[in-house]
This record gives C-alpha cells, structure tokens and sequence, in this order.
C-alpha cells in the first residue's frame, strides 16, 4: 500500500505545466529551462534544495494556477499507484493578507478534490505556516484553516530553516487555533536541529507527527522519549540525502527508528526536485535500509492509523490492507 504523508505541493509541480503557466503570468523562463530549474541534479545543501524548490512560487500567487497545480498532484500520485495523498503547503508564502490565504488555501483544496474525484484516491490538504513568518501572519494562515477543517484542510504544519529560526514558541497560538478546530498536528523538527526540538514540537505544539525528524537518532534519550509517547516520525530518505541531512542514503535513521520502537511513516517530500517519488522511497527502505516485507506491513498499518483522515476513510484504507502482505514489493522482498 502507498500511503503518503509527507509531500509539499510546490515540490510536485511539473515541469511542463510550469512552462505553460510562466507564458500565462508573465513569468520569465530560467535559464536552462523549467525542467533544470525545479529538478536537482544531485546531493546537495537544504539552501540549494530550497531555491529550487522556490522557483515555482510565483505560480500559486494565481488561484486558477494553484488549483491546476494542485489536481495535477493528485492525478500524478494516484498514476504512481499511491492510494492515499497528503498535500502541504505554505499560502502565506503566496499571499499577502488574510483573504489573500484564504483564496490560496480554498484553490489548492479545490483542485486536490478535483483529483479525486477523477483518480478514485482520497487527499487531503495540510497546511504549513514557516518558521520565518511573522506570528501574526501564521495566526491568520491558522484561522483560515481552522474554518475550512474538515472542508479538506486535515492537518497543520511548521516547516522552515531550523537552523536560523529554531524557536517554536512564537507559534504556540497558531497550533492551538489548528488544534481547537480538530486539525492533525504535524511538524518540521530535528531535520537540520538537534533531536530536542521533536519534542518541543510535540511538548509545545501538540504534534503527533514530527517530519524528517533525522537527528533524533543521533539523541538516545530524545529516541527513547518518542518512542515511549509513540510518536510518529515521518521518513523522507531521498529529500534527507539531497538536503544535507544525512551523508548517504545507507546511512538514514529509518533503521535506527525500527530497531527502537518509534512508529514510522513515508514520504517523498518534494519528488520534482529529487526524481523519487513514493515508489520510490519504498524501494529506497527494501534495497539500502534493509527493511522487510513485514516492516513494510507495519509501516502500511501505522500510516493508515496516523493520516489525518476520517473514520470512513480509514476504514475503507483499513479493508484495502491485506493481511497476508500481497504488495507486490513486499512479494519481492519475500522472493529473496
């Protein structure tokens, strides 16, 4: 089963459809083309990674374009064979005022229904407010989420530059608004920080959910610490290596994680920058971290029980899992 629950809306954008929205917007061409300016060549620093991904930006300033984007993402998740979509992103990088998010958020949620509606894979959107930002700012972005939750906003994210903007408390009200509204509780957190920073983010924010999360196995005691309360950890391996977090794909945490109980789950974070898209990544666990068929199968259970997703869809995602462990990739991991 393909469960995705870490992916950012502006690292899915095609390079094709970036060309034909740039002629529309006025936007000019990069040199080398939309291709060579969204799509990473190789490993190499969260800031290259980041300017990448920032070229499309201008894109969902219009919301005829970020809906186009949007559905494409699920139309191109659900040709990947993934059965299920979380979409994050950041409107209050494409929008200036509280309205201005609004219509962002309301063009992105438009489109992913349209995706669905036209693959059969259910999506929803996790809206992330940045590090960077103004805590104002990110208050807006978390009451226009909080009024569209259950509307296909599921979730509430921090994402940005750990590193130049480690405090979380300034965001506290922000994740209060998203939680009173029901919203999953997800976070950015010791990617690029140290393994302490998960468990502020749980602590101060309320996550269940830590993304990347790769220095908390450099962290025995933060290790045992999310282990113990159970919180997932989202796994990323390919983004991981092309940020810098870690030196090699060999060298993920994704193994480290298993071998300590912390409940795991994928993503592919932002596939048009790195060529790896969930399919991906699963192959990434089997061949270069050792991971089995019955790790897989434990892997399918913890991401249907932590997606932020309603009853009905659990379920349905619940019955689709087979006991008997028929993905095909985890028949091949059995095969040898």
């Amino acid at each position: 089963m393909l469960v995705n629950l870490h992916s950012h809306l502006e690292g899915r954008v095609r390079p094709a459809t970036a060309a034909e929205l740039a002629i529309e917007a006025g936007v000019v061409e990069p040199a080398g083309g939309w291709a060579g300016s969204i799509h990473l060549d190789g490993p190499a620093d969260l800031t290259t990674y980041l300017a990448k991904v920032a070229s499309t930006y201008p894109f969902f300033r219009v919301p005829d374009a970020a809906r186009r984007i949007a559905r494409e993402a699920v139309e191109d998740a659900a040709a990947a064979g993934q059965d299920y979509l979380e979409l994050r992103f950041g409107p209050a990088t494409h929008a200036d005022s509280e309205s201005g998010i609004r219509d962002v958020i309301e063009a992105v949620v438009d489109g992913m229904r349209q995706g669905s509606a036209s693959t059969g894979i259910p999506s929803g959107a996790v809206v992330a407010i940045l590090r960077h930002h103004d805590p104002a700012v990110n208050e807006s972005v978390a009451r226009v989420s909080a009024s569209l939750a259950g509307e296909g906003v599921v979730g509430f994210d921090l994402a940005g530059d750990e590193l130049l903007f480690p405090a979380i408390a300034p965001h506290v009200p922000a994740f209060r608004i998203a939680r009173d509204a029901g919203l999953g509780i997800t976070c950015h957190a010791a990617e690029a920080a140290p393994g302490t920073a998960a468990l502020e983010a749980v602590t101060l924010l309320g996550a269940t959910r830590i993304g990347h999360g790769a220095h908390i196995a450099d962290d025995p005691d933060a290790l045992a610490w999310i282990a113990d309360r159970g919180v997932v950890v989202e796994v990323c391996p390919t983004s991981n290596w092309y940020t810098g977090a870690i030196p090699t794909i060999a060298t993920h945490p994704a193994p480290i994680f298993r071998g300590a109980g912390v409940p795991l789950v994928l993503g592919d974070d932002n596939p048009a920058q790195t060529g790896s898209d969930l399919p991906g990544e699963r192959i990434v666990l089997v061949e270069s971290l050792g991971f089995s068929a019955e790790d897989l199968h434990a892997l399918d259970v913890t991401s249907i029980a932590a997606a932020f997703v309603d009853d009905r869809t659990r379920s349905a995602l619940s019955r689709r899992l087979s006991p008997q462990l028929l993905d095909p990739l985890a028949q091949r991991v059995e095969e040898v």
